[in-house]
């Protein structure tokens, strides 16, 4: 048997994402077993002691810790994978760097474009392996519209659009802050739906259609005021509940882009659509396994949408998984990133997105906030 080289890991956070990151690691060597490394799940750190012994003891992490700087500190941590409310990411992921490990970054990088500056500037200069969690790019069918698209089939891009909706915040009397609600605190979350649901919207695109030049948006604050969780005062919303876009993309293309959590009816609706000169192509997060692809070049009497089901093994990823037919879902996308790191880790490559690209994310972020803010197209690079 060959003998695997450890990646001891040091998981900060145990929500949500800390679950579906530590199903990754733990999934991971059983589906791509030729990689080099293994993760070990070394240690698990929340303030609440009781909280992270029974995620440890549920996930299997060896140790726990209360302070993050301490789990940095550890001689047996080579890798600090960040879950925490965006609010700390800055300070951890800057720490983290100077200590010398690698870095695994939930979304979005940070607040704002200065704590994401600095992030980028401290794993630039310590040099370690680092990544962003935008785990939609690693599903199968996203990432065979990658390939579809650099083979040129849809020939210049005109127009790339999506949408993230949600419903669950339409209640006037639900509070904001606190550990459940922190999305809902601009102080802890910088933004509302641009960070939390947006910024996986403009991460695809950037990755499939190029770079964003400029922006003009709008956002809305349908609720002015809620009670916060933790000082127990009724405090101003400072968060977008509803964010729109339109921009230019440097290959000459046009987007537009939507999100919100007041769209009755919608839990987590995904979706894009790419239209080029000689095709195109859609995708649904509620149908994940399967790409909509329109051919022009196809003959009149057979031209329409086609449906692939992308569940083959030469499709992407999918020789890791089932017989052709049978579907993956949304924890396979981390499981996916997770192995891509670990080959980056083998072959000395970088494993996108870094903080670099993922900085090109927060840019327009920005130029977003700044257009809606003053009613003017704003230039992303002048963010």
């Amino acid at each position: 048997m060959t003998t695997k080289k450890a990646l001891r890991i040091g998981l900060i956070g145990c929500g949500f994402m800390g679950r579906t990151h530590s199903n990754g690691y733990l999934r991971v060597k059983n589906f791509f077993p030729e990689l080099a490394y293994q993760p070990v799940l070394k240690a698990v750190c929340s303030r609440t002691e009781s909280k992270a012994r029974a995620f440890a003891e549920q996930w299997g992490y060896e140790s726990v810790e209360t302070d993050w700087k301490a789990l940095i500190a550890r001689d047996d941590i080579d890798a600090v994978d960040i879950c925490t409310p965006n609010d700390k990411h800055a300070e951890i992921a800057i720490a983290a760097a100077a200590a010398g490990k690698m870095i695994l970054c939930e979304k979005p990088l940070a607040r704002t474009l200065r704590e994401s500056a600095d992030m980028v500037a401290a794993i630039e200069k310590a040099k370690v392996p680092n990544t962003v969690w935008y785990n939609y790019r690693r599903l199968p069918a996203v990432t065979l519209a990658k390939q579809i698209i650099d083979s040129g089939k849809l020939g210049r891009i005109f127009h790339y659009r999506a949408n993230f909706l949600q419903d669950w915040t339409i209640n006037a009397s639900l509070p904001q802050g606190g550990e459940g609600l922190w999305r809902m605190d601009a102080e802890v979350a910088g933004s509302g739906v641009l960070g939390d649901l947006l910024s996986h919207c403009i991460d695809t695109a950037l990755w499939l259609n190029g770079s964003i030049t400029t922006v003009s948006a709008m956002t809305e604050t349908f609720v002015k005021e809620r009670m916060h969780q933790l000082t127990g005062k009724v405090e101003k919303v400072n968060i977008d509940d509803a964010c729109s876009f339109m921009c230019r993309f440097s290959n000459g293309s046009l987007g537009l882009f939507e999100s919100t959590r007041y769209a009755r009816g919608h839990k987590a609706l995904y979706t894009f659509e790419i239209n080029g000169e000689h095709a195109s192509i859609r995708w649904d997060l509620h149908d994940l396994n399967r790409l909509e692809f329109f051919d022009n070049a196809d003959a009149s009497t057979l031209k329409g949408w086609r449906s692939i089901h992308v569940t083959d093994g030469d499709q992407p990823y999918m020789n890791k998984w089932w017989v052709p037919g049978l579907g993956i879902g949304y924890e396979h996308s981390f499981v996916h990133q997770v192995a891509d790191f670990l080959k980056s880790l083998e072959d000395g490559s970088s494993c996108s997105p870094t903080f670099r690209e993922a900085f090109e994310t927060q840019k327009v972020c920005q130029a977003v906030l700044d257009s809606a803010d003053t009613g003017t197209w704003k230039d992303t690079h002048a963010a």
